[in-house]
């Protein structure tokens, strides 16, 4: 038998025959990973509705192939040193004073994240790149053993040129020196920092580098942004290097932000997460009193680094959310740039409201996607009926990351309220327990709303049909945003 033109003449027929049998090789892969319903039925959507093209979209960003290689490439956990104990129960309450009651958001956090909550902290708020970046230079400069820096995104722009200038001069005069990059955001500028880096002589790697045209990795980011000077003081946060963020600098895209100095024992819990990100991208293990000086209690914070990421699906940060929204018996805030929550947390939120809790969100007027502006109008009403107050602010864009309950807790980091942060980056947060600072942060909270416009039910109703049918379409897509 001739086959070319039996294969001719049968090519619908063996067309579908490999579409079926890739859907049903997907479909068993969908229904045997755990997974939530809402996510494994808008796959299997996508797979018997697109035959070939739907399995292909699947394998490329549905699977989530990091847990395996994390936990192969990343190091044993490090042992704590003696000195960095968690807080006793007794003691917290005594901390927490009139908001005992966030003691049982300890105790459920104390079995999400495999680190203890440490006593003796000093966070210090900063605002825009304008207060952020001068301290992080000024402490690069004064470096004199380690300097470890991970971050998204890393422009080499007439801001992000001075931190290769400040990371290259503290090379040159013996600080170890380790610049982590995502390899997605590094591209977000030519040249490339991590180029220039190396072309300075900085030691400088990409997280889950893009090389092929089809990454199997490419979905999977690392969100992150940490520095760390000679193990004692971090920064952290939810800004990246950048001249967006930096106001005075008068930039073409401002784009407000906060972020955070930290010291006392709780630095060591951030160098953790990103001595984990090397050595998973590089295979280099760093440790040492280089690395892990011992540290001495340098305030009266309460605190403990969140690392949340694909490669763990216990899902600690959406946990501890959870929980703090279902404890919260005053008032809740939650600032973020892209308001994407799924059914849990708007439950929370919803729930926190119906209770009597004071519940204020506050999100840009507009982002920088406005797709995913449309999608945030979309689900909007869900929080509008159940009492929650929701604040827009005006330009410039907001990209900060805050919540705060009951004016004693705060959660500072890098993750936004929306599905990629809550399970596909890579992302680190702090949980802080002190009235002084969440005092500071309702502040900065209060400021963001007097310049801000409240969002009611009688505006989301008086939209045209044209926009409902765009935000409902957009809305619809939330999971995948």
């Amino acid at each position: 038998m001739d086959l070319l033109p039996w294969l001719a003449t049968h090519r619908a027929l063996l067309v579908g025959a490999l579409g079926v049998a890739m859907s049903v090789a997907t479909t068993v892969h969908v229904l045997a990973i755990p997974r939530l319903p809402r996510s494994a039925a808008g796959w299997l959507a996508v797979i018997w509705l697109s035959p070939i093209v739907g399995p292909i979209i699947y394998v490329l960003l549905g699977i989530n192939r990091i847990v395996h290689k994390g936990q192969r490439l990343r190091p044993p956990p490090r042992v704590e040193p003696s000195d960095a104990e968690g807080v006793p129960s007794h003691a917290l309450v005594d901390h927490l004073g009139d908001a005992g009651h966030l003691a049982g958001l300890a105790a459920a956090a104390d079995h999400l994240v495999a680190r203890p909550l440490l006593a003796g902290n000093r966070v210090e708020p900063l605002v825009d790149g304008d207060q952020a970046y001068p301290a992080m230079l000024e402490a690069i400069a004064g470096a004199r053993r380690s300097i470890a820096l991970e971050s998204y995104i890393f422009d080499a722009d007439r801001v992000g040129g001075r931190f290769i200038d400040a990371l290259a001069a503290a090379r040159a005069r013996g600080v170890e020196v380790r610049v982590l990059i995502d390899a997605a955001g590094v591209r977000y500028h030519r040249p490339a920092a991590d180029r220039l880096l190396r072309r300075a002589g900085v030691p400088c790697a990409l997280f889950l580098p893009i090389r092929r045209a089809f990454p199997r990795y490419w979905n999977l980011r690392n969100h992150r942004k940490i520095l760390v000077i000679d193990g004692e003081v971090a920064f952290t946060g939810g800004m990246n290097l950048r001249v967006h963020h930096w106001l005075g600098e008068q930039p073409t895209d401002p784009t407000r932000d906060l972020h955070f100095r930290v010291e006392g024992p709780v630095v060591a819990q951030l160098f953790e997460v990103l001595a984990d990100d090397w050595a998973f991208a590089t295979g280099e293990v760093l440790d040492g009193d280089r690395w892990y000086p011992p540290l001495a209690a340098r305030g009266h914070v309460l605190a403990r680094a969140i690392p949340e990421g694909p490669d763990d699906d216990s899902d600690p940060l959406p946990w501890t959310i959870l929980t703090a929204l279902s404890v919260a018996r005053r008032r809740v805030c939650v600032v973020t740039p892209y308001f994407l929550p799924d059914p849990p947390l708007v439950a929370g939120l919803d729930v926190a409201a119906l209770r009597g809790v004071t519940v204020d969100v506050v999100i840009p007027e507009r982002t920088n996607f406005r797709f995913v502006d449309a999608a945030v109008r979309g689900g909007l009403w869900q929080l509008l009926d159940r009492g929650v107050r929701i604040w827009r602010t005006p330009p410039p864009f907001d990209h900060t990351k805050l919540l705060t309950v009951d004016g004693a807790w705060s959660l500072i980091g890098s993750t936004n309220w929306d599905p990629r942060s809550l399970r596909l980056n890579f992302e680190l947060d702090v949980e802080a327990y002190d009235a002084a600072l969440t005092a500071r942060l309702d502040a900065l909270v209060d400021a963001r709303i007097a310049s801000a416009r409240r969002y009611t039910r009688d505006e989301h109703d008086a939209r045209g049909r044209a926009r409902r049918l765009l935000d409902g379409a957009a809305n619809v897509l939330q999971p995948y945003l």
